[in-house]
């Protein structure tokens, strides 16, 4: 159910932590850097007080921090592991997921955390790095990623992916997970949806499936993630289009160009003529194929279904 951490957790074995234990430990650093007992109960297939005393243990070695949220209620104590030595021994040291953040990137990160808990058999890309080599080893442009240019007195620095949210790769599938902290109107929704429509089209030419899934914690956001992405699955190209209506067309293109008037007079004339081929065209476009967008759905967590911003 983790395979996607590649053996990393045994990198924790040198701060005592083994087995399960471990593999939470790295899932919630890869993923998020922060989660609740409950989450760690579910993951763990434990009892809560054992959760606690992990949680205790963490704090004891002086790699993690628990608190009561102040900017979100009815979420209970949060743990945030912020030593850069474990996020060094899991090769992700400069991942942004160990700092403090606002309550709407927390509430992200724990919302990303959820789907992933229940969804470990997919392959996730839990970082930037494997995220855009993923990509690129289907042959996908860089620029085509979506990314976000910070600028610092050091320089500029492009990120890839900078929303942070989970993604997973597998042979002809991907699936792209979208949190939604809580916000009142579908604005960042549709600003996500906008900076990947270049990689799902390109994915979509690789014969590869994307699926879309809306991570929320009340119905009132599930309506609102479904009418915004409901009209985003597009067809994706023919696999196997029928070559006789390609050839047809660029017949007819050929005859266009050169005048060829017995060509043209087979269909009609001129305008009847382009009136087939403007069909043929849209035949061609309609045929389904495997890289479409295979649509868009959501999906509720019950573990933080009553969390609210205060």
């Amino acid at each position: 159910m983790t395979a996607h951490l590649k053996g990393r957790e045994k990198a924790l074995a040198a701060f005592g932590w083994k087995g399960r234990k471990a593999e939470w430990i790295a899932l919630v650093c890869l993923h998020s850097g922060v989660f609740t007992r409950a989450q760690a109960t579910r993951f763990l297939g434990t009892h809560h007080e054992r959760a606690r005393r992990m949680v205790r243990a963490l704090i004891a070695q002086g790699v993690a921090c628990e608190r009561i949220e102040p900017g979100v209620q009815d979420i209970g104590r949060v743990c945030r592991i912020f030593a850069r030595r474990i996020y060094r021994a899991l090769g992700a040291e400069n991942i942004r997921h160990r700092r403090d953040a606002s309550p709407e990137v927390l509430m992200r990160r724990l919302l990303s955390l959820d789907y992933v808990i229940d969804h470990g058999d997919l392959s996730w890309l839990p970082t930037e790095p494997e995220k855009v080599a993923a990509f690129e080893g289907l042959g996908i442009d860089r620029r085509l990623l979506p990314s976000r240019l910070y600028r610092g007195a050091a320089g500029s620095t492009r990120r890839y992916f900078p929303v942070k949210l989970p993604v997973a790769l597998d042979t002809g599938r991907a699936v792209f997970v979208y949190a939604e902290p809580g916000h009142e109107t579908s604005t960042a929704l549709r600003s996500w949806g906008r900076a990947h429509r270049g990689l799902w089209r390109a994915l979509r030419e690789h014969d590869t499936s994307v699926e879309l899934v809306a991570v929320v914690r009340t119905a009132g956001e599930a309506e609102r993630a479904r009418k915004v992405t409901r009209g985003w699955a597009e067809a994706g190209p023919p696999r196997n289009p029928d070559p006789r209506l390609r050839q047809e067309v660029e017949r007819i293109r050929r005859a266009i160009l050169e005048g060829a008037v017995p060509v043209l007079d087979e269909y009609g004339g001129l305008q009847a003529a382009m009136k087939r081929s403007a069909a043929l065209t849209k035949r061609l476009r309609r045929q389904p194929g495997p890289g479409s967008i295979e649509g868009a759905r959501t999906w509720r967590s019950d573990r933080l279904a009553g969390t609210c911003y205060r």
